[in-house]
Formats: C-alpha cells, structure tokens, sequence
C-alpha cells in the first residue's frame, strides 16, 4: 500500500514539475530571445548560432528554474491532494506524513543533483561557449553593430562613440574611444574620421583612425600622444578564446585553484569562495523546499492554485532576497563564504522541519503567519 501512495506522489510531482520548469525556464528565457532575434533581423546572424547560443545559455537557467519548478510542484501536488481530502484518506489508512516524506524526498534528490549537473558542468561550459560564439559572431559582423550616436558596448571594457556611420563604406567620422582593458591605465581616444572591419582570418577587429591623440592616465602621470594614423586591434583577451572570463565562467577545480594561488587578491578570492560554495549550497536549496513545501501545500486545500502559486514566489523570494544578502556580505570578508551561502539553506530546513512538525499536528500555519503580521503592523505603527 505504501509503495502505491510512493508511486502516486511521485507522478504527480513529477509531472506538475515538468511543465514547471518548462514554463519557468521559457519566462526567463523570452527577454534573452528578444535580443538573440534581433541577431537575425538586423545582423544576418544564422539561425543555427541563435539556436547554439540558446543552448549555451539553458544551464545557467536550470540552476535557478529547477528549484523554482520543484518548488511549485510539490505545492500543487500536495495542495490538490488537501482539496480533494486525498490526503485525510490516507491518514485513515494508517499512513503518516513522516511516511509521505521518502517519494516527496526522492524527486527532491533528483531534482538536486540536475541542479548540481547544471551548476558544476553546465554553467561553465555554457558561459565559456557562449561567449566564445558570441564573440564570433560579432567579428564577423561588427561593421553592421555600430551605430552612429550611439554609445557602442559590444565589447567588453571598450565603448565606442561616433557622430557619423557611412554603413556601406564603413567609415566612422567624430569617433570618441575609452578602452578600459586595462583598469591601471585606461585610454580615452579622440579621431576625426577612421574605418572598421575585422582581419582576414577572421580573428581580430580593427579600428585604423586618423587625425586624433590619444590620452593616457596612470595613477600618477598623465600622457597626451597626437597621431595621423592609429591602428587599433581589438583580439580576444580572455582565456580559452573566451572575453571577460571570471569566476562563474570557472570550473571547480580551476577556482579552487585560483583560491590557493598566493598570487590572487582578497577581494578576488572571497567572490571564488563565494562562487564554489555558491555551486553546492544552491542545488541543495531543491532538497530543502521538499521540506518546506510540504506542510505549506497542505495548508491551501480551499485556495487551489493560484495560492499555491503565490505560496512559491513568497518563499522564493524570501530565500533568493536571504541568499543575495549573505552572499554580498561573503564577498566583503564580513561573514565567512562558507557560513553565508549555506546559512540560507540551514535557516529553511529550520523552519520546513517546524512547519512539518505543526502539520503532524493538525496545527494550521495560516493563523501564526497573520498573528506575525499583525505583530509587525502594530510595532510599525507605535511612535
């Protein structure tokens, strides 16, 4: 009998939890596809590199969908079980709630370790992808970016201003240049006319301005350079191909590497920290919310979905504002990384395991949330 109620539990988390996390991930992925369409409208982009950069772009999607998707579906699915007094039945079966965790516990398990797949493996593969075809891409189409009179950013650490584009000819007329690559000596560059394009093979963009200077200010010296031609070579600085590597393009041995390198600065180290517990804590966030989810879908038997609904973006939330904060916190050295991106996770298991521990009971939780409220609005009130 209770391998039946396992067996029935799963199938309806599992497939509330699909469709979950297809919706989830599409939301999130629609302001990325708004900007990938226009690759195709206004640049000639393939539609195969679009698909490609997609792909590339889903593992850093799951990591954040898949909890919010298991979230939800353990809502729904215990919420309708309450309604339908599914789960009242079950209890005159003889059947427990602590006997309700272990199918609740095993999708939470699955859905923690593809959460864990995607933060380990996905996430840096992807961004190290997607940045490698993106810039591709735009060397083999940055004449058709620029824009006149607008502030040009395609390229990291590189802002490109003009007065005038001739798209056919490619020339740029009252150009205004400020590459900061460099922090310690970034360049401001004024030219009157130049030209742009990318190399033969493909594999630089070049800039070959006229009449113009070139200013340069150190930390402690300031040098003014005045030229009639000046070229300028834009390659690919980041490792591996990849522009702008940091620390979420890293694999976990390569920050752990990185941490234990004398060579690296503080404040660098704290965000790898941050970064490696971040890329565990967070998957077992999945493992946490069966916990937590649990006794609060039992709670909306009469308020159907869309308390459900509500109920999951509360939580998310709370955890995701929780987790922002001690993470900010890790990365200025005020709490240990460790401490502060598994504290979030230690503080809802908490309170999930109370939530539970009222539920056996037949205590309801919704009276105790609009106690506190009440609490809160009056002590907001007092002078």
């Amino acid at each position: 009998m209770k391998r039946i109620f396992s067996l029935y539990i799963i199938r309806e988390i599992s497939s509330l939890f699909l469709l979950s996390m297809a919706v989830f991930t599409l939301v999130m992925l629609l302001g990325r596809l708004l900007k990938l369409t226009d690759l195709v409208i206004t640049r000639g982009v393939p539609l195969a590199d679009v698909g490609r950069m997609v792909v590339y772009l889903m593992p850093s999607l799951l990591v954040f969908t898949i909890p919010m998707a298991f979230l939800l579906a353990v809502l729904l699915a215990f919420g309708r079980l309450s309604a339908d007094n599914e789960i009242t039945v079950m209890k005159a079966g003889g059947v427990s709630l602590v006997q309700l965790m272990p199918p609740v516990l095993a999708c939470g398990i699955v859905a923690m370790l593809m959460t864990l797949a995607a933060s380990t493996l996905g996430v840096p593969w992807g961004n190290n992808a997607f940045k490698r075809l993106s810039f591709q891409v735009l060397k083999q189409n940055v004449a058709l970016t620029i824009r006149e009179k607008v502030f040009w950013d395609d390229i990291p650490g590189i802002v490109l201003y003009t007065d005038h584009y001739d798209e056919e000819r490619h020339i740029i007329k009252g150009v205004i240049i400020h590459d900061g690559r460099d922090p310690k000596r970034p360049l401001t560059i004024f030219a009157s006319s130049g030209t742009v394009g990318s190399s033969p093979n493909q594999q630089d963009i070049y800039l070959v301005l006229h009449n113009g200077s070139i200013h340069a200010a150190g930390k402690n010296e300031y040098r003014l350079v005045n030229f009639d031609q000046y070229v300028m070579t834009v390659t690919n600085p980041g490792k591996n191909g990849v522009i702008g590597s940091n620390e979420q393009d890293m694999t976990i041995s390569e920050l752990r590497r990185q941490i234990a390198a004398p060579a690296t600065q503080k404040e660098q180290r704290l965000k790898m920290q941050a970064e490696l517990n971040a890329r565990f804590a967070f998957p077992f966030a999945a493992l946490v919310f069966a916990v937590v989810a649990m006794p609060l879908g039992m709670q909306n038997r009469r308020s159907g979905k869309s308390a459900g609904f509500s109920t999951s973006i509360a939580v998310l939330l709370a955890y995701y504002v929780l987790l922002s904060l001690l993470r900010t916190l890790a990365e200025k050295g005020t709490l240990p990384p460790g401490l502060a991106l598994w504290l979030p996770n230690m503080i809802f298991l908490a309170v999930g395991w109370q939530l539970l521990r009222m539920a056996s009971l037949e205590q309801s939780i919704i009276p105790i949330i609009q106690d506190a409220f009440v609490r809160l609005a009056d002590k907001v009130r007092q002078p």
